[in-house]
């Protein structure tokens, strides 16, 4: 979003005269009438790259809509968009009966409302807000909120990671809760799923993370129900481990929780984007209940284990996914301790790329092989080619997923003695027995 600039919100040309005719501008809520009939909604500033000739503005859908400059025959400004802005809603009254449940907030669109200054989307929702608009968590448990960060999720890194990891065990060892949510944004909450399953080691709860795809104060919103359903695995499942919580389906009646090393996100803007990878989810949680499944993965009981805290990080790993054409030149120049390889079908790469590889083993780079499909397992003793990988030393990973691959070399660099090894052990369930058909 293109800063404002003055009131024009940088507009030109037909759009500017448009609206300076009509004395409205950016943040402005308006009903704007053309030959096609009237729109009502929000003027947004103009992107630099869009044409000079149309105004846009935020429905109160939440969408977006252009409109030509020639065709508009009035508009009238209605209010400042800032009246139109809901209040927050009361918090819900404790129930000391209840399960007790940390919600950790650390930003994404889940924690995200609609800018009535601007009718764009922006980082702005507290964890109390967020609690407070989902008034049926009171029947299910007692929420304690708290605002770790505000990050959208691509700006996280490792050391955001560390820092989740260790609010995280703060609010386990502290022995108040059944479960721990955090809300996060969804483009890396499977990576920093993986992150907490190796950096959360025995935990006693579950650590569920959940995420929305459309900010909650749309009417198309998914946080209410992706929340609801995080809280209630959190506060009643049998069962630990770090999970993400995200809807089962298109429809608003189920949310799927999938075990946090299982779990990648499949589609850019679906409400179910999030699927289980060669295993079914954890558990679905349907009308207020859990109903756990047979996902093909050991999960340790509640109450069990000892939580071990290991939140270290090394971010010197590269993710390198091979295609036809790659420039071996690629690991030469990759200034890094670890690469996880993204190698075609089975675990292959070019030839070519052989002496790059052994070159950069020698010299103590760990390299590991993961497929870039979405499903099945690395088997390098199939073809050539892969027997050929693993005498040079390649790591083959199994079915383990490339993103948790990538997380867990993080986490093993850091904290593993022998990492290779590391790399091949079943830590977090991100190595599966048996693959499901």
């Amino acid at each position: 979003m293109p800063p404002l600039s003055g009131d024009s919100g940088g507009y030109r040309g037909a759009g500017l005269r448009l609206l300076s005719t009509y004395g409205v501008s950016a943040g402005d809520a308006v009903s704007v009438v053309t030959a096609e009939g009237e729109m009502k909604g929000v003027i947004m500033p103009r992107y630099e790259s869009a044409s000079e000739d149309y105004i846009v503005i935020k429905l109160r859908s939440g969408y977006n809509a252009g409109i030509d400059a020639a065709k508009v025959k009035s508009i009238e400004k209605i209010d400042s968009a800032k009246s139109e802005a809901p209040a927050a809603p009361p918090m819900p009254a404790e129930n000391a009966d209840l399960p007790r449940v940390a919600l950790i907030s650390t930003g994404g669109t889940i924690a995200s409302k609609i800018d009535y200054r601007t009718g764009g989307v922006k980082a702005a929702l507290s964890a109390s807000e967020l609690y407070a608009s989902v008034p049926e968590l009171a029947s299910h448990a007692t929420v304690d909120p708290e605002v770790l960060m505000s990050e959208y999720s691509e700006n996280l890194t490792p050391e955001h990671w560390a820092a989740i990891a260790e609010k995280v065990a703060e609010k386990v060892r502290s022995g108040r809760y059944s479960g721990v949510v955090i809300s996060h944004g969804t483009d890396t909450m499977h990576y920093t799923a993986a992150a907490l399953s190796f950096a959360l080691r025995g935990l006693p709860v579950p650590v569920v993370l959940v995420g929305a795809q459309r900010s909650s104060d749309r009417p198309s919103s998914d946080a209410a129900l992706n929340m609801l359903g995080a809280t209630v695995f959190a506060a009643t499942a049998n069962v630990a481990g770090v999970f993400v919580a995200m809807h089962a389906g298109t429809s608003d009646d189920a949310v799927a929780v999938h075990i946090g090393t299982r779990v990648r996100k499949n589609h850019t803007s679906r409400r179910d984007a999030f699927e289980s990878i060669d295993v079914t989810p954890a558990a679905i949680v349907k009308g207020g209940a859990v109903e756990m499944q047979a996902s093909g993965i050991e999960l340790a009981p509640r109450g069990r284990d000892e939580l071990k805290l290991q939140s270290r990080f090394d971010s010197s790993v590269a993710l390198l996914k091979y295609h036809p054409g790659f420039d071996p030149a690629m690991i030469d120049s990759a200034n890094c301790k670890a690469i996880i390889l993204e190698g075609t079908g089975l675990g292959h790469v070019n030839k070519n790329c052989f002496p790059s590889i052994k070159k950069a083993i020698e010299k103590g780079v760990v390299i590991c092989m993961a497929s870039q499909c979405i499903w099945g397992r690395v088997r390098m003793t199939v073809y050539d080619t892969g027997r050929d990988l693993l005498d040079i030393g390649v790591v083959p990973l199994s079915d383990m997923i490339a993103e948790t691959a990538t997380a867990k070399a993080m986490w093993a660099l850091a904290n593993a003695p022998d990492v290779k090894k590391a790399m091949q052990e079943n830590i977090a369930g991100e190595i599966s027995d048996a693959i499901q058909i």
